[in-house]
């Protein structure tokens, strides 16, 4: 089976160069790989010509239309039986195509994700923002490769579809939270999604605590886009960031009569601070972990409030991603 990768960049040449080196290092490689750059300045077609020896290589410059465009753009031109997502700043262990051709072998699936990890390269602060995004204590598991409190939804960081599927449903949409919206029409298509806990990649974020909070906040005003286009899709492990920012809010204000109240969010805190020391064996990313928390939970939350304020109760229409990008770049 051959795999179409399909990567949109936007001015990352160095993020591609840590990728091509990955995919270099395959054990075995049964893929062609589609590179688009998105109306990039800094582009990355210096870098090819050393890899296309080795894998096939398509390379194509377009106007900046944003990441959904894009990889439908390349959708459209790929080759292979099965199509892969993954983002510019994703690095795959030398092991991945090996051990996902195994998972498909033993159990085929039409759409597949996988979870993400930080290497041990990564920063302290790469550490902690992963550790915020995959924790049970923090996201239920979603992104982490475990149980969780949702249906599995594959997100584009790490995302494969068979040809079959992207003929039935068609690729993403210009919306917030494309990638689910994609994973909501594939099985309501009735097509199986399975989540491959070893086809799982290392997601090099490039992110500081407000970028991170930007990338949240977004994160929770999808949520409310996506249960106003897909009806009963919103699950109350969604809704529990922005409950316990409203939570933690009348807690702080009642905890001026009453301040033992305070233990109970500095309960929750210590059990981060413990849990990515446990994972991580690092003290400095159990701080940075709980610094990262609190952005999530605040920055997913009022996100989240804010989407649901405008657009279920005033009934604002939902604009395109791309005309929010615009709007965000101007102010």
């Amino acid at each position: 089976m051959l795999y179409s990768i399909i990567v949109p960049v936007y001015n990352r040449p160095d993020e591609i160069k840590e990728l091509l080196d990955s995919l270099l290092a395959q054990t075995v490689k049964p893929f062609e790989l589609l590179i688009i750059e998105d109306g990039s300045k800094e582009r990355c077609d210096h870098l090819l010509d050393h890899y296309r020896s080795f894998f096939t290589i398509h390379y194509y410059y377009k106007p900046n239309t944003g990441r959904s465009d894009t990889r439908n753009y390349g959708m459209e031109r790929a080759t292979g039986d099965y199509q892969l997502f993954f983002d510019s700043d994703v690095i795959l262990p030398p092991f991945y195509f090996e051990r996902l051709q195994a998972a498909m072998n033993d159990d085929y699936c039409d759409c597949f994700g996988g979870p993400d990890a930080a290497d041990a390269s990564f920063s302290d602060m790469q550490k902690a923002v992963n550790h915020s995004m995959t924790c049970f204590w923090t996201t239920g598991g979603i992104r982490g490769g475990k149980a969780v409190m949702e249906k599995f939804c594959p997100r584009t960081f790490n995302m494969g579809l068979s040809k079959k599927v992207y003929d039935t449903v068609g690729g993403f949409e210009d919306m917030m939270g494309e990638d689910i919206d994609l994973s909501l029409r594939i099985r309501k298509a009735g097509f199986r999604i399975r989540l491959i806990r070893e086809a799982f990649v290392y997601h090099k974020r490039r992110v500081n605590l407000v970028r991170f909070f930007k990338q949240v906040n977004n994160f929770g005003q999808a949520r409310i886009w996506l249960q106003i286009k897909h009806p009963g899709s919103l699950r109350i492990v969604h809704m529990l960031p922005a409950m316990m920012l409203i939570f933690g809010v009348l807690l702080l204000l009642v905890s001026i009569m009453f301040p033992w109240l305070l233990l109970l969010p500095l309960s929750y805190l210590l059990l981060i601070f413990f849990d990515s020391l446990l994972k991580n064996k690092s003290l400095k990313v159990a701080f940075f972990s709980v610094m990262t928390a609190v952005v999530q939970i605040v920055g997913y939350g009022t996100g989240f409030l804010k989407a649901f304020w405008f657009k279920m109760v005033l009934k604002q229409p939902l604009e395109t991603k791309k005309k929010l990008t615009k709007l965000y770049n101007r102010g």
